[in-house]
């Protein structure tokens, strides 16, 4: 698959999606046209925004949509399970199956067959695939192989760069961690709730910690 995005994690200076500070009007000869102009934004602690600096986002593409993120996650989170899955066959499968004797306790059964003996090995392999998976390609330009097909990329929120590897990492970890080892329901449901109502990013709990935004591409 060719690669329009150099490997370092840095856009190259006509990257469509690189964040450009406003040229200064030319000079009509005022004494005025000395002030340098403002900045086109306030860093921040999330680079800037509608409390007291301009819109960090400006400049750069639309937020991707929520319906198209989710789908995207979707595709990506196949990639993964459907080759761990079968990889996990000759060991019992990443989910065992158990005889019932009648002597079920509901949800509490569900959680020990789930965290109990092989299943922990292999939730632990799936999060280190997941985050590995999340932070090369996040690192890379910014796009899964989902979001590369929904058109979408991954942006610090601050400058619209593509995110480094620490950022990256942090942002599967966030991502992947409780949604694998602690609580899968409740983490999606919080994040697809945020990316339908956060103001003003659309930003995901993996996304603050990172300060990251998702945004549409060509």
């Amino acid at each position: 698959m060719s690669n329009d995005q150099p490997t370092s994690g840095q856009p190259p200076e006509d990257d469509p999606f690189l964040k450009k500070p406003h040229e200064p009007p030319p000079s009509s000869g005022s004494p005025y046209d000395s002030a340098p102009p403002p900045p086109p934004y306030d860093p921040g602690p999330y680079g800037g925004g509608p409390y007291g600096g301009a819109d960090p986002l400006a400049g750069m593409p639309p937020l991707g949509e929520p319906g198209k993120r989710i789908l995207a996650r979707l595709i990506d989170f196949l990639i993964i399970s459907i080759p761990l899955y079968l990889i996990s066959l000759p060991w019992g499968g990443v989910v065992e199956v158990t005889e019932n004797n009648g002597d079920s306790n509901g949800v509490s059964d569900v959680f020990s067959q789930t965290y109990s003996g092989h299943q922990l090995v292999w939730s632990l392999i799936g999060l280190v695939v997941y985050v590995a998976y999340d932070t090369y390609f996040t690192h890379k330009d910014g796009r899964t192989l989902g979001k590369r097909l929904l058109k979408l990329r991954v942006a610090m929120l601050n400058d619209g760069r593509v995110p480094d590897t620490g950022a990256a990492f942090l942002r599967a970890v966030v991502l992947w961690l409780p949604a694998l080892l602690c609580c899968p329901c409740l983490w999606w449901l919080i994040n697809i709730v945020l990316m339908f109502t956060d103001k003003p990013y659309r930003q995901g709990l993996h996304d603050k910690a990172a300060k990251t935004v998702v945004v549409q591409t060509n």
